[in-house]
């Protein structure tokens, strides 16, 4: 099992040997390769689950917050939605050869646009080790080759996660190093990893700021950039005060440590007397911490004494955790331009009756995913029918909002003649 006594560069070279093997997989092949990694996940349940407590044990004592916790932890539970969406991805179409434009050209030439993989992904992640299954399936299914580089807070739990990814590629055939895994948590890996010019072909993080930015000061490979989360739930004013709050609180406190909960809550003046108290009730017995406007404050009822005021800081925060900002506005303008001034482009979500408020939303609204009378929790590929995802992506150039197998190919053309020569 490589968790790296190969240098990154080796590990790359090995990465992109395999990817040749990938391209040319039959579909057949690369399910085979998926089973045996959903089976692996199941039959070393106990054993990943150990590892994974290790972890936890060292975040607890190194104190690394509640959120980071939660996406640490691996429960049985977890580990069998995590099989269950490796099978999931089996399932789907396979996006390599699919033919996406063909046509005659005025010359006799037969020109086909088809799809291909991109060669090697490399994906960067702190915490989070269902993303060392996650997306070495998704690269298996869509042709890639996969150089994993977590964090040292999961460094037990990946690397038994990565031995089941390998033997199972390697259960069907495929090079081993189609799934390699860089383990070494020296600070000069990810630089090194982030120049690998001619081998590896994507760097997709998924992380905080302090990995996005030595990645802007390294990366000399293109990057995709699974962005952070600062998402909000307008409620409109003709909201159905019902569905408002029980989309406001699902979308704070379903799961408050991922990047599609919702961190503020934009209420219209005219349903803020109905909607507030009611709301910040339900938030607070949630365990939810409110920084609220003075609007806000002024209409909450019982309470009212238990809010904090909100700052701009509150507003630019992407809170991970059990707290939320609340501000009243007086129209979906107003809201529109708030989500526009604070948000990250990532999910955003209005509660209205209101087609023309609706619409005006969502064309004016930025973001990879915009939401009308629901939550923003359903911003993930699971979700999305693409049985799992690689990262979120908030960038507008090939791929944005969830990124799964469509995404992690590219296309070439193919063109076939008769022996026609050019003028």
């Amino acid at each position: 099992m490589a968790t790296t006594t190969a240098s990154v560069a080796e590990v790359c070279a090995q990465a992109k040997a395999a990817s040749r093997a990938l391209a040319s997989a039959s579909t057949e092949t690369k399910n085979a390769a998926l089973r045996a990694m959903a089976e692996g996940l199941e039959a070393r349940a106990a054993e990943i689950l150990e590892a994974n407590e290790r972890d936890m044990e060292a975040g607890r004592a190194a104190d690394i917050g509640d959120a980071l916790l939660d996406r640490l932890k691996l429960t049985e539970e977890r580990l069998a939605g995590i099989a269950e969406g490796v099978r999931s991805v089996a399932e789907l179409p396979d996006p390599v050869g699919e033919e996406l434009e063909r046509r005659t050209l005025y010359n006799g030439l037969d020109l086909r646009k088809v799809r291909v993989p991109l060669g090697v992904v490399a994906v960067v992640y702190e915490a989070r080790p269902n993303v060392t299954i996650d997306c070495s399936a998704l690269c298996i299914k869509s042709g890639n080759a996969i150089v994993l580089r977590g964090s040292s807070t999961a460094a037990h739990s990946n690397v038994v996660l990565a031995q089941v990814a390998r033997e199972a590629v390697a259960s069907a055939g495929l090079p081993e190093a189609a799934v390699s895994i860089i383990a070494g948590g020296d600070r000069d890996e990810l630089p090194e990893l982030a120049t690998q010019e001619g081998l590896v072909d994507l760097i997709i993080p998924r992380g905080g700021e302090g990995l996005k930015k030595v990645l802007k000061e390294h990366a000399t490979v293109p990057v995709i950039y699974a962005a952070s989360g600062n998402c909000h739930v307008y409620v409109d004013a003709s909201a159905d005060v019902d569905q408002a709050v029980a989309i406001a609180v699902n979308a704070k406190t379903q799961r408050p440590g991922v990047c599609n909960a919702a961190e503020t809550l934009l209420v219209h003046a005219d349903v803020a007397p109905r909607f507030l108290p009611r709301a910040l009730r339900e938030l607070r017995d949630a365990g939810v911490e409110i920084r609220a406007d003075a609007r806000t404050r002024s209409l909450a009822g019982d309470v009212a004494d238990e809010l904090r005021e909100a700052t701009d800081e509150d507003w630019a925060t992407e809170y991970l955790a059990l707290v939320l900002a609340v501000k009243v506005v007086d129209s979906v303008e107003e809201a529109i331009e708030h989500v526009g001034r604070w948000g990250s482009g990532h999910s955003e979500a209005i509660v209205t009756r209101d087609d023309a408020a609706a619409q005006a939303f969502v064309e004016g609204v930025d973001a990879a995913c915009v939401y009308v009378n629901a939550s923003t929790r359903f911003t993930d590929g699971g979700e999305f029918g693409m049985g799992a995802e690689i990262g979120n992506s908030t960038q507008k150039l090939h791929a944005r909002g969830p990124i799964g197998l469509r995404e992690l190919c590219t296309f070439k053309y193919v063109v076939h003649g008769t022996g026609q020569i050019r003028d």
